[in-house]
This record gives C-alpha cells, sequence and structure tokens, in this order.
C-alpha cells in the first residue's frame, strides 16, 4: 500500500537540540538546587535559612544557565555568519572552483561525476550561498542559533526542576526536609529521563538508571559535606 506524496516521516533526531537544552535545564535545576538545600539541611539550621538557600540556589542557577546558554549560542552565530561571509566572498572571487568543490561533495555522497556537476550547476544558480551553507558547511535555517530564546529556555527548564525540591522544602517537617527533599527530587529525575528517553526514542531503564544515579550521588556527597563539617554548602 503506498503513502501519500504528502506524508512525511517523524526522526527522534529533529528533537535532538530543544530535548538536550530542556533535559539538561530541568536535571541541573532539579540536582543543584536539592543538593544544596540537602547539605544546608545536614548542618542543622533553621527551615527559614535552607528555603533561603534553595531560593537563592533557585535564582542564581537560572541566571547562570541563561547566561551560559546566551554566551555558547552568540558564539556559534558568530562563528555561523563569519563561515557565510567568507563563502559568500569565495563565490563571488571563484565560482568555478566552488562549483567543483560542490560537485565533488556530491560525488562522495554517491552521485556520478557528471550528474554531480550537473546538480551542482543547477542548485547554484537558484541558490548558490544557500546550497553551499547547507552541503559544504552544514548550516541550515532549521539550525538558525537563536540566543536569546536559547537562554529564557535554559533558564525557565532550570527553574522548573528547581522548584520541586522547594516545595518539599515548604511541605515537610523541619526534621524530614532533607530526607523528603531527596525522594521527590530522585522520583523527579526518574520521571525526567524516562520522559526524555520516550522523547527520543532510547532505552528508559538506561535513562532512569543513568539520571537517578548520578543524582543521587551529587545529593549524597553535598549532604555528607553538610552533615560532616556543619556549614553551608553551595
Amino acid at each position: 500500500m503506498s503513502h501519500p506524496a504528502t506524508q512525511t516521516e517523524n526522526h527522534y533526531f529533529d528533537r535532538a537540540g530543544w530535548l538536550r537544552a530542556t533535559v539538561l535545564g530541568a536535571n541541573d535545576g532539579i540536582v543543584s538546587t536539592a543538593s544544596l538545600i540537602a547539605g544546608v539541611a545536614s548542618a542543622g539550621v533553621s527551615a527559614s535559612d535552607v528555603l533561603l538557600a534553595g531560593t537563592a540556589g533557585l535564582v542564581a542557577g537560572a541566571m547562570s544557565m541563561a547566561a551560559g546558554e546566551y554566551v555558547s549560542v552568540s558564539s556559534q552565530a558568530d562563528s555561523e555568519r563569519s563561515d557565510l561571509a567568507r563563502e559568500a566572498e569565495e563565490l563571488r572571487s571563484q565560482p568555478e572552483f566552488e562549483r567543483r568543490e560542490l560537485a565533488a561533495i556530491y560525488v562522495r555522497r554517491g552521485l556520478d561525476p557528471r550528474l554531480a556537476a550537473q546538480v551542482a550547476e543547477q542548485m547554484m544558480a537558484r541558490d548558490a550561498l544557500g546550497t553551499h551553507a547547507r552541503d559544504e558547511l552544514g548550516i541550515t535555517p532549521a539550525a538558525k542559533p537563536r540566543p536569546i530564546q536559547a537562554a529564557l529556555s535554559s533558564a525557565a527548564a532550570f527553574t522548573a526542576g528547581a522548584l520541586l525540591p522547594l516545595m518539599a522544602v515548604i511541605v515537610s517537617p523541619h526534621p524530614w526536609i532533607a530526607i523528603n527533599v531527596t525522594l521527590a527530587s530522585l522520583i523527579a529525575l526518574a520521571l525526567l529521563g524516562a520522559l526524555s528517553a520516550l522523547t527520543g526514542g532510547a532505552s528508559v531503564v538506561r535513562a532512569v538508571v543513568r539520571v537517578t544515579f548520578w543524582g543521587a550521588a551529587a545529593m549524597a556527597a553535598t549532604a555528607g559535606v553538610g552533615a560532616l563539617f556543619g556549614t553551608t554548602v553551595m
């Protein structure tokens, strides 16, 4: 049975960019805030001090994620603009060389040399810079860097993750803060790992084990330091 010509395939790779950023931000929000809370609570301070430290950690972490993503994606955008400007100049100064270069790319991908030359000529006649950007440099409109969007998305994901351990602090009796925050955070990490695996088509068990193991290790280490030295760990 043939499929309609307009039917498109959905690939998990198309989700890789936003999935990575969302999972990374939420995971960092849960782990760093829960670890901070566990360390402070294990030092024996009051519940209000624990909540204050966790809130400060949320704000600091969200701002750090936003700044880091903005700088990183801005640097990528600068590099792409530089490459495109250089490619535009090469197309202007040596179009024949660029045509042969494009044809060679198509040959390496499996086209007959004569057909590759024809394809390169037709593609360059239609959109020379766009064709070289895509096939030579690997730059596509769909993957265009968006620094502000990346910064806001990372900050929002971190905040969403960090809110859960903070809520656990609010609803927990003082002696149970560290335990309840740890349990709630591990459950959230497991759900996050499962969701990311299902969205990306990966193994759910492997993702859950990986994210909960490292989250538990981080919280245990910070709680141990707080209990040992009786100091606020951040």
